[in-house]
């Protein structure tokens, strides 16, 4: 099934109605089509109904008051958006899609904000990675029978680099690791929620 515009007698009305759904149109970009072709029918839907339930008000009274009633697509599918943005990236663990969503979600529960965090550490490994191939400092080290640092140290005589090289794809590997429990994490929150 697909949506269907509405049609008015009054053209203001027509036109008012025409940029409701423009303005829904560019709220809904973000989603997958279906989803998109699903919102804009259930709110076509109460415009319609809304529109049959009083003939005593004009065809724009009517609009203006189930656009009302409707709210603002920004305020109303914020949070629709949001949850189907983090459907879509942790199917798909793109790490565009799992920051836009979590952005967008950062304002319903501090687990988001966790994610968040999370998902901002992986990019200390990533930026680990680079440093080595500039900065022969960066590395694994060890001294005094244990590991002492995992990073940038200014002065290497009482460390032991441990690694060398082997640094950068153990770096990606450790990152790659993290970034997918970490995305699975996020799904099994998700499920959970449901």
């Amino acid at each position: 099934m697909t949506f269907k515009k509405i049609e008015f007698e009054d053209k203001n009305a027509q036109r008012v109605y025409g940029n409701y759904i423009k303005n829904l149109r560019n709220v809904l970009k973000p989603i997958l089509e279906t989803d998109k072709q699903e919102v804009l029918m259930e709110f076509n839907s109460h415009i319609y109904e809304h529109l049959q339930s009083n003939t005593s008000k004009t065809e724009i009274e009517l609009l203006l008051n189930a656009i009302d009633k409707l709210g603002a697509p920004e305020e109303v599918l914020k949070p629709l958006i949001a949850d189907k943005l983090l459907e879509k990236a942790t199917k798909s663990f793109n790490p565009i899609h799992i920051f836009k969503a979590l952005f967008l979600n950062i304002t319903n529960g501090i687990s988001y904000i966790i994610f968040f965090v999370l998902y901002l550490f992986l990019g200390t490994f990533i930026f680990l990675i680079f440093a080595k191939l500039f900065n022969s400092n960066v590395g694994m080290y060890y001294r005094e029978g244990k590991f002492q640092v995992i990073g940038l140290i200014k002065d290497t005589s009482d460390y032991q680099e441990v690694l060398g090289y082997w640094f950068i794809p153990l770096m990606i590997f450790i990152t790659v690791i993290l970034y997918v429990l970490i995305t699975l994490l996020l799904k099994l929150k998700k499920t959970l929620n449901e």
